[in-house]
């Protein structure tokens, strides 16, 4: 399943919604909509966004780490990463 940056989650989809919103938000970086060294919007505002529990966009966030396109930082937040 690709999904787009204006996507919003398919909650009786196959796909799992952390791996939906990793692929939107993913999408959204690749966009533009976050800058390099800029943060993501806060876990409680992405859950709240797309109607999804805290712990999926966390979760969601882990993907993004790994596939090296954000990082967190303690009490600051994610931030798209600089290339």
């Amino acid at each position: 399943m690709e999904l787009g940056p204006d996507d919003q989650i398919d909650h009786i989809a196959y796909e799992a919604p952390y791996r939906q919103l990793a692929a939107i938000l993913t999408a959204r970086i690749k966009r533009g909509d976050w800058k390099p060294g800029k943060p993501l919007p806060s876990e409680v505002r992405l859950a709240e966004e797309y109607g999804i529990s805290r712990g999926t966009v966390r979760h969601a966030l882990t993907v993004l780490v790994a596939d090296d396109l954000v990082q967190t930082a303690p009490q600051r937040g994610t931030f798209v990463k600089r290339k």
